[in-house]
């Protein structure tokens, strides 16, 4: 499938070995801001510190079409369980296009953001 190679890096926390697997302009739509993140370099920022801050993390179901994958995830985040979806799009060439998550339940989608702000912050990284 075209999202397992996706797949083993986000498992091994190794986003580097990610890097070929996307467009230089990849859109990547996160729970927690309306507007899209544009750049490989905003995503590689993104998923490097999420890595860091998912517990346990473990995809447990995956499903693919031609050009879009869906692979469901359990992880903690501090002492809540969080369940979510990356929501892979493929463009003609193989690319990964579009990259789209979701997460549940609010109290973890909260702390996950809690965590995230607090890195973005110590960085100089303003959140969008």
């Amino acid at each position: 499938m075209k999202s397992d190679a996706f797949r083993a890096a986000a498992e091994a926390k190794d986003i580097d070995s990610a890097d070929g697997l996307f467009r230089d302009d990849v859109m990547f739509r996160s729970p927690f801001v309306f507007r899209a993140y544009e750049g490989i370099d905003a995503l590689r920022f993104i998923l490097s510190n999420v890595v860091q801050v998912f517990e346990q993390f473990e995809y447990i179901a995956h499903t693919e079409t031609d050009d879009v994958a869906v692979l469901m995830f359990e992880a903690k985040v501090g002492e809540r369980e969080v369940q979510g979806v990356d929501i892979l799009r493929y463009d003609e060439d193989g690319l990964i296009a579009e990259m789209t998550v979701m997460i549940r339940p609010m109290s973890g989608l909260e702390a996950l953001g809690a965590e995230m702000r607090l890195r973005m912050e110590a960085l100089g990284v303003e959140p969008a």
